[in-house]
């Protein structure tokens, strides 16, 4: 399967990485590069994580760093459709 980022999806991680990077540039680099690893995973994984709420939306929590990628299956792809810190409330895909 191919995976995608939506043009929010990409604008979170952008602001995850510009957010860490100016407070712990050594780290920033290594939770960025975990993100993007887990979610290539979702490639040829695509249903390892729940669904949520929301029909069709599936939540991936990474174990080590505090963050949920929200997307969906849609065809042969996978869509990220939202990155956020876990201690934000649920995202109910507004």
């Amino acid at each position: 399967m191919r995976v995608r980022y939506t043009l929010r999806a990409q604008a979170d991680l952008d602001a995850i990485f510009s957010y860490l990077d100016a407070r712990a540039p050594s780290s920033a680099l290594e939770v960025k590069s975990t993100i993007e690893r887990r979610i290539a995973m979702l490639g040829e994984f695509p249903r390892i994580a729940p669904e949520t709420d929301i029909p069709g939306v599936y939540e991936l929590t990474l174990v080590r760093y505090p963050y949920k990628v929200y997307f969906d299956v849609a065809g042969d792809n996978v869509e990220i459709l939202h990155i956020r810190h876990a201690s934000r409330r649920p995202w109910t895909g507004e």
